[in-house]
């Protein structure tokens, strides 16, 4: 039997990209939560915080692909899964 490259095994890919949307979902819950419980000065930190991680994520994505150190859309999409993934699931533990 022979293995699949991981980058292409898309039925994997899929599920890991379901998990990825619920734990953003999640985030997206406990962010908003957060905002409109804790105050004016929690909510501004919360809401700088959040568009310097995606500024950050979409640079760190961004210089991956035109790095040329992507070589297939399985991989790129692999590659966008780590990124925001490990951005996603480390506020997740932060904010529960």
């Amino acid at each position: 039997m022979t293995r699949t490259n991981a980058a292409t095994d898309w039925p994997r890919l899929m599920f890991d990209v379901s998990l990825l949307w619920a734990d953003a979902g999640m985030v997206v819950a406990l962010r908003s939560w957060r905002i409109v419980a804790g105050g004016p000065a929690v909510a501004q930190r919360e809401v700088e915080r959040m568009f310097s991680e995606k500024v950050e994520a979409g640079s760190e994505l961004a210089g991956a692909l035109a790095g040329g150190r992507v070589k297939s859309p399985g991989a790129a999409a692999r590659k966008a899964l780590k990124v925001y993934g490990k951005r996603v699931r480390g506020n997740r533990r932060r904010l529960e």
